[in-house]
């Protein structure tokens, strides 16, 4: 009897452990949740749906596409430029705009689909063309989404297109250097509208 009695009482003390355990790994309320990395430098590109919401004011709050000309319409202040900003510089814009409206605006700007990030794969891989992101990628990982290598492809020659404010950047890669751990810098992290070439 004495010894059933020890082992209900291990038992129960083992769940117990197991609750307190389970309760202090679960989130707490008022805990946040970190950011995602790219949420503060990530800048609003075309094609991008925004939802951006205005505390209190139902009629304000709504999703809005960035139009080709890199613009969004947005109820009391028609055409706002939203392409080349972060959601948190777009934020500033639409508070102080809002400001001729209402007496405290409070505006929340979060993408809600990313459609921008827009890169290109061209030359010796098995799908060739464009290769919509959803997250910051780097070279490597895209050829791989481009279905990696043909029997053909010079990989030691690769080439990077990136378009600057005046002029084409050209950036030469080599797939050997990178793997060998030589180069682990030319595993660039893709812009958008890059275009890389393996010849």
């Amino acid at each position: 009897m004495k010894g059933r009695c020890q082992g209900a009482a291990c038992i129960a003390v083992a769940m117990m452990v197991a609750v307190a355990l389970t309760l202090s790994a679960a989130p707490r309320p008022g805990d946040s949740e970190p950011e995602p990395p790219s949420n503060n430098d990530y800048r609003i590109g075309v094609g991008d749906l925004l939802n951006i919401q205005v505390w209190k004011e139902t009629d304000l709050t709504r999703s809005v596409p960035v139009r080709p000309d890199g613009k969004i319409s947005f109820p009391l202040l028609d055409d706002i430029r939203a392409a080349g900003l972060t959601p948190l510089e777009l934020k500033a814009v639409l508070t102080e705009k809002l400001k001729q409206y209402l007496s405290e605006p409070r505006v929340t700007v979060l993408v809600e689909e990313v459609n921008s990030y827009r890169v290109y794969v061209m030359g010796e891989v098995l799908t060739p063309g464009a290769l919509v992101l959803k997250s910051k990628t780097t070279l490597l990982q895209a050829i791989s989404l481009a279905g990696g290598f043909t029997g053909y492809a010079k990989r030691n020659e690769i080439t990077v297109l990136r378009r600057l404010a005046r002029r084409d950047e050209r950036i030469l890669v080599s797939y050997e250097r990178i793997l060998s751990g030589k180069s682990p810098e030319q595993n660039l992290v893709l812009e958008p509208d890059d275009t890389v070439v393996v010849p």
